[in-house]
């Protein structure tokens, strides 16, 4: 463990002894959160993100160990283990590498080369490559051997060109060599298939692209591989592109690693050939294929953690609060379904109204939702921002001109996976007589008072924060996501007497089985009065309570540290304090300038140090404090409720509804979002939007550009930018039908090539981009 702890340490920048205690206690069964957050002394201080870097690589590193020893094992088995071999192995540091080193010693099926040595033919092959003066036609007479199938000497040095080729295509170092080459000079190049190219129009982009491979952004290069995978495109990597040789320069490498001058050696011709063949047939195929899989595995780790962090900034978007809540789910036809859910999410009532076409019912609609409000008192309107959304906007506009007080707060609500959750098996168990489309209208609504408990229930793909989410590694996203959940689910906590048993599967130490336990114990014997009763619940034992208990929170119990995030183990400590100050614990909370009071040296212990004392002393400052920043919303610009509605030059306030590499896209209420280009966030260069925005945030922004037949906005949050063009295609803008606006042409780069104004405009190239992340 000690090399593995060292080689951690190294790379994530810390202490060998820090690695080592987090490498004990999840060796021991501790979740990330619970080391981050009660573990602080052990590990001196390692935050969740180097916790997760480090579980991630100590995995990795320990199945690299593991497949050493297989290697070493096989090697000696074959009596070709060298002590320098074995070195060599020991200090792979990768996988890529030690499958290299091990390449010449696995198990293969018969080749030309294998043929050519039954055949006799290796001593042959020794000669000519330990002398290069030999002349390879001379001495290859000596060994036809028509019998065996080498009847001349042409056939005979055919297959000594394949036992030096397959020599040659198994030297790691060659094959190091020739892969830094590749990913460093090697072009990514994309050709439309002729016969799709009719079919391929969302692919036109890169009918004919050709960038390098080493800075193609993980957006583009998931673009075309799914375009391959559909048969529309052809993917190469190329040397050198703009060369008529393409291959000369990893045949030129080949040659100096062999150290073979092709001008003085009389073998040079017959060695020409060889290096060919050791390039074309041997390696040039592998070494493209796993360059590919290697740029997909970096694309996919780049959109996974773009999906990761859009999740968390969800999630960790600011709950309105407990809160009497309406939840209403747009709709036409089949009209708009009500949800009224109290301030703990239990819900009262429901109901279906038909303000909207059809129908038309729009003054009986607004008595219906008047009455509704006063009777349960309603405080916010959460409404969902699908079909008839800004329509149905309008109709608690008036609703709440309507009342008295007129104290009541409306939300447009990004509904995105709430129809899933409707049909899913969690929504059928908690309102199993509820028709599906109510059940949206209470997630809506819930999802307004509390995000992160509502959106738990979702599953995070169904949410639409991702990037080519559906092509990359389903098994690593899953995981990716699920470590977001839990991360920003015990980073806020939960009441154990109101929380789902799907928010409390999510908590450290907790799965599904016992976080149904714990709800079912609830219904059955009542609120949980402290939190020693939580060993009451079925196969919560010792160890999951020790995960858990910090981050479940009892309001109003017995003991009111147990509405706190200290951990019952310090609970003594925290007496400690309190007698220190002549104080008890109650009188303790929240009050700052008592705590600042506190002598932490003459507490200090073998137990508890420093670091522990500070946190329970923070803890009792803010009790049970949420992370999370202060509710507040957008207000959508009236009279602009489609993509018609806009104007070039408008500046809207909207609502940033997920982050790209490349941009953010901003709701802006027209059923269609908006994509502000990374070189139009502000006037300062950032390499990632996230540096400057999140999903969630509210932020103005002004239209540059409208195509409207083709649903694309582009925008700029500086708002001193020139706007650029319009695409008209309806009345409002038909005074510009005799001066069509010329569309800017943008190719694709790695960066923007210009910071003026003009250039924030996103053209054809950047609307597109946005409809292939939809797709």
């Amino acid at each position: 463990m000690t090399s593995i702890a060292a080689q951690i340490a190294q790379e994530i920048g810390v202490k060998p002894t820090q690695v080592e205690a987090a490498i004990s206690l999840i060796d021991d069964g501790a979740t990330v959160p619970f080391i981050a957050r009660y573990r602080k002394e052990a590990t001196q201080g390692l935050d969740d993100n180097h916790l997760r870097t480090l579980s991630q690589r100590l995995s990795y590193l320990r199945e690299l160990h593991d497949r050493k020893e297989v290697v070493l094992n096989n090697i000696e088995q074959q009596g070709k283990l060298s002590a320098e071999l074995r070195q060599q192995i020991e200090a792979a540091d990768n996988k890529t590498r030690l499958e290299d080193l091990y390449l010449p010693f696995k198990p293969k099926r018969r080749t030309k080369g294998q043929k050519a040595i039954e055949a006799g033919l290796a001593p042959l092959a020794e000669q000519l490559a330990n002398n290069w003066q030999l002349s390879p036609n001379d001495n290859a007479e000596k060994f036809i051997n028509a019998d065996a199938g080498y009847a001349d000497v042409e056939a005979v040095l055919d297959g000594v060109s394949y036992i030096l080729a397959e020599q040659y295509a198994e030297d790691a170092e060659l094959i190091a060599k020739l892969r830094q080459l590749l990913n460093k000079q090697g072009h990514l190049t994309s050709k439309v298939i002729k016969s799709k190219q009719k079919d391929a129009v969302k692919y036109k982009d890169y009918f004919d692209h050709s960038e390098r491979l080493s800075s193609v952004p993980s957006h583009r290069a998931l673009a075309m591989l799914r375009g391959r995978n559909e048969s529309f495109l052809s993917l190469s990597i190329d040397i050198a592109p703009n060369s008529d040789d393409k291959s000369s320069l990893a045949e030129q490498m080949i040659a100096e690693h062999l150290r073979f001058n092709f001008a003085q050696q009389a073998a040079a011709q017959f060695f020409k050939q060889v290096i060919q063949l050791t390039w074309k047939q041997k390696l040039s195929q592998s070494l493209e294929t796993e360059a590919l899989g290697n740029l997909r595995e970096k694309a996919e780790a780049e959109a996974i953690k773009v999906f990761a962090k859009n999740l968390s900034d969800l999630l960790m978007a600011a709950p309105a609060g407990p809160k009497v809540t309406l939840g209403l789910d747009p709709g036409y036809r089949t009209g708009c379904k009500i949800a009224i859910v109290d301030n703990t999410g239990k819900l009262l009532q429901t109901a279906t109204i038909f303000p909207h076409e059809p129908q038309n019912h729009w003054s009986k609609s607004v008595r219906t939702l008047v009455n509704l409000c006063k009777q349960h008192k309603v405080e916010l309107i959460a409404i969902g921002n699908g079909t008839a959304s800004r329509e149905s906007d309008k109709l608690i506009a008036e609703v709440i001109k309507t009342l008295e007080n007129n104290n009541v707060s409306k939300v447009i609500v990004s509904e995105a996976g709430a129809s899933v959750y409707s049909a899913s098996e969690l929504a059928a168990a908690e309102f199993p007589d509820l028709d599906v489309s109510i059940r949206g209208a209470v997630s809506i609504a819930r999802r307004l008072q509390d995000p992160l408990a509502e959106l738990v229930k979702i599953d995070p793909k169904a949410i639409g924060v991702g990037q080519y989410q559906h092509d990359v590694s389903q098994s690593q996203l899953t995981q990716t996501l699920e470590n977001v959940i839990e991360d920003c689910v015990n980073a806020v906590g939960v009441d154990v007497n109101s929380a789902s048993a799907a928010l409390l599967s999510h908590i450290s130490g907790l799965n599904k089985t016992i976080a149904q336990n714990l709800v079912t114990y609830r219904d059955e014997h009542g609120r949980f009065s402290n939190r020693k009763e939580l060993k009451n619940v079925a196969r919560l034992g010792p160890k999951a309570f020790e995960q858990s208990a910090g981050f479940l929170r009892i309001q109003d119990g017995e003991n009111p540290l147990d509405a706190s995030g200290v951990h019952p183990e310090t609970y003594d400590l925290a007496d400690k304090i309190a007698q220190q100050l002549n104080s008890s614990i109650a009188s303790l909370i929240a009050n700052t300038e008592q705590l600042k009071a506190v002598d932490i040296d003459t507490l200090a212990d073998s137990r508890f140090g420093h670091v522990t004392i500070k946190d329970v002393i923070a803890e009792l400052e803010k009790p049970g404090r949420d992370p999370r920043p202060a509710f507040k919303t957008a207000q959508f610009k009236e009279g602009v409720e489609k993509i018609q509605d806009l104007e070039v030059g408008m500046i809207l306030e909207g609502v940033v509804s997920n982050v790209a590499n490349f941009g953010a896209f901003v709701d802006l209420g027209v059923h269609q979002d908006g994509l502000v280009h990374i070189s139009a966030i502000t006037d300062k260069f950032i390499s990632d939007p996230r540096d400057v925005i999140k999903a969630g945030d509210i932020v103005k922004v002004k239209v540059t550009e409208l195509d409207v037949e083709r649903k694309r906005i582009s925008l700029t949050m500086r708002l001193d930018d020139t706007t650029a063009s319009v695409k008209p295609n309806h009345k409002q803008h038909s005074k510009n039908s005799n001066k069509p606006a010329k569309t800017p042409q943008t190719k694709t780069t790695n960066k923007p090539k210009s910071k003026d104004p003009a250039n924030a405009a996103m053209g054809n190239a950047f609307a597109d981009a946005f409809a292939k992340l939809k797709q």
